[in-house]
């Protein structure tokens, strides 16, 4: 019996979480790595958004860790247009009303949101903004999901999402890894830093 592998990827932005699409898009399968047969990416990341995305050929991995009894934390940096304030981080830490994919409204689960310092060495992305465009970063922790759920968090409090970067999911986390680098690790890592165990 073959091995499963695990894959980490820093997912550029432009890129979509897949290796087949019938539109004209930037696929996994364009990242200068060769994956094996049967690889497929573990939750996903929209074609905008960027960061860490974890890939393998093992098939019951993605219902363990999003469909499990024990929902596992995911950390996004974001940077958003316009100064945020402690009292709207703490909102949005408290659970707001956003829409959910059916049109209904749902309001998020309590979440842990920090005002950080933009990292030191962060890669940067496309077309820098314009020098007099005040923007906040920040981090959001979740255990949630929802469809584009941090874009639609942060503009539910008037801020509109920049750059949205996953860092980390559980102890696996995004590090200095560069746009397209994909790092492969063993499976008793993987599973001990996700808590699969």
């Amino acid at each position: 019996m073959i091995a499963d592998r695990y894959f980490l990827v820093n997912k550029p932005y432009n890129m979509v979480s897949q290796f087949v699409s019938s539109h004209e898009v930037n696929l996994l399968g364009d990242l200068a790595f060769n994956f094996p047969e049967g690889t497929h990416a573990i939750g996903r990341l929209d074609q905008n958004s960027e960061g860490l995305l974890l890939l393998t050929t093992n098939k019951k991995i993605t219902k363990l860790l999003f469909q499990g009894p024990i929902p596992h934390k995911r950390t996004y940096l974001v940077q958003v247009k316009n100064a945020m304030n402690k009292e709207t981080a703490d909102k949005l830490s408290a659970g707001i009303e956003i829409s959910a994919k059916t049109g209904a409204s749902f309001k998020t689960t309590p979440c842990e949101v920090k005002i950080v310092e933009k990292p030191v060495g962060l890669f940067e992305m496309g077309k820098p903004l314009h020098e007099k465009v005040v923007t906040t970063w920040i981090t959001i922790t979740l255990t949630e999901g929802k469809f584009h759920q941090v874009r639609k968090m942060v503009a539910a409090v008037n801020h509109k999402c920049i750059r949205l970067i996953r860092i980390s999911i559980e102890d696996i986390k995004l590090g200095n890894m560069q746009p397209g680098e994909v790092v492969e690790i063993d499976e008793s890592s993987f599973f001990e830093k996700l808590y699969l165990n």
